[in-house]
């Protein structure tokens, strides 16, 4: 399934639902297990609706595997019916994606942790900086700590940061945990894997630089803002994902091409190392890093107010961000 967080008006506030996209359609999950279970004579069908198959994105990837599995059960169940169906109330179930606003599919999650895993890109920003690739980088996955409260989604726009004035996107793909767990083995790890998304960890390369010389950080180069979308993909849905395309384009240009085959570390060698002595839980997110070339260090080239920046990965889709605001020396 490719699942998202929706946003729905309604006359007493808005309300942000999980969605499974169908088509050109978001069936809300929640409601559709409703309407399931109302037609199974449940005589309580929205109190065991919320805890089998809960409205929020977290809440529902802590459900696991049996969510899931419901929520592919309700989907099904009322997309073989009219889509005008309706809850035991007249609640919606259906909506047309034109008609809602799609947030980021976990726009709380537990944690962020973000790795560097493409060879390309850790020897091209060593070459930089007049230095080889340290020896440490192939003893285990490398990652740091971002902040996981400031996540924007899909069509968000990005305030200009702090006084940076080397404002910068990385291209990456990331994959979010749905099992707690601790001590995975790296043979295990891929099934404590919820599913895949697009992520933009946008960079202040000249404040990242500065506070890195400290040797400490990244922080606040980078802790305004990460993005995340549109979707989130289930694995089912990715057969090989070292077939993965990842484009980045800024106001339409390609920036950036590259394919995820080329990591070096796997998303279950970074699950089975961050769990070693230490828990992880649904709803963490693991970064891939930026796969090579997709960033502009990389080129000198950065972005400027009034940028729309997007990033691509099929059958994911297409993550866009517009930047307003102006930089320091305007």
């Amino acid at each position: 399934m490719k699942l998202v967080s929706f946003q729905v008006g309604t006359p007493v506030g808005t309300f942000t639902r999980v969605g499974a996209i169908h088509g050109q359609q978001i069936v809300d999950v929640n409601m559709a297990y409703v309407r399931w279970l109302a037609d199974q004579q449940e005589t309580q069908p929205q109190r065991l609706a919320n805890a089998q198959v809960p409205p929020t994105m977290l809440e529902f990837l802590e459900g696991g595997a049996s969510t899931l599995a419901a929520a592919r059960r309700a989907k099904d169940y009322v997309t073989t019916r009219s889509l005008s169906v309706k809850g035991p109330s007249g609640e919606a179930i259906v909506y047309s994606s034109a008609d809602v606003q799609l947030l980021a599919p976990l726009s709380n999650p537990s944690s962020l942790r973000d790795f560097i895993a493409f060879e390309d890109h850790i020897a091209a920003t060593s070459k930089k900086r007049g230095q080889p690739i340290p020896p440490e980088w192939y003893k285990a996955p490398v990652y740091y700590k971002g902040n996981h409260r400031t996540i924007i989604g899909p069509d968000e726009v990005l305030s200009w940061p702090l006084d940076t004035t080397k404002l910068d996107y990385e291209l990456e793909l990331a994959c979010v945990i749905g099992r707690q767990g601790r001590d995975i083995s790296e043979r295990r790890a891929e099934d404590y894997i919820a599913g895949y998304t697009i992520m933009n960890d946008f960079s202040a390369r000249d404040i990242q630089f500065q506070e890195m010389a400290c040797r400490l950080g990244p922080a606040k180069g980078k802790d305004f803002a990460t993005a995340l979308g549109p979707c989130l993909v289930t694995p089912d849905e990715i057969a090989d994902l070292g077939t993965l395309t990842m484009i980045a384009r800024v106001n339409g240009e390609e920036w950036s091409r590259g394919r995820f085959g080329t990591i070096h570390w796997s998303f279950a060698q970074m699950i089975a190392h961050v769990s070693r002595g230490e828990t992880i839980y649904p709803g963490d997110i693991l970064g891939s890093g930026t796969v090579g070339g997709g960033c502009g260090l990389e080129s000198d080239r950065y972005l400027k107010p009034g940028d729309v920046v997007e990033l691509e990965i099929q059958p994911i889709g297409v993550l866009r961000t517009k930047v307003i605001g102006s930089t320091p020396r305007e």
